[in-house]
């Protein structure tokens, strides 16, 4: 399958790392915690992440960031002494 131009099914937690533009330690605690469905294959036990799967989670993610954005607007914080005006 490899050179075939299809994505592969599974990714190991690095590459999803690097999707994530995040470290690979966060991903394992995304898994760990249950926020990122895996599964884990071989006798050393290698975690896996099926490409739908990190669709899936990053499209809620995008869900919950809007839901917060909505209901926690934003609001310009009021300039202090420190901040420049303009």
């Amino acid at each position: 399958m490899a050179g075939s131009g299809t994505p592969p099914r599974f990714l190991q937690l690095a590459d999803v790392a690097e999707i994530l533009n995040t470290s690979t330690a966060q991903v394992y605690a995304l898994v760990r915690r249950g926020d990122l469905p895996a599964i884990k294959i071989g006798g050393r036990g290698q975690w896996r992440v099926e490409t739908t799967e990190l669709e899936a989670y990053i499209q809620r993610m995008y869900d919950e960031t809007r839901s917060l954005v909505t209901n926690q607007p934003y609001v310009e914080p009021a300039s202090g002494p420190d901040e420049p005006t303009g």
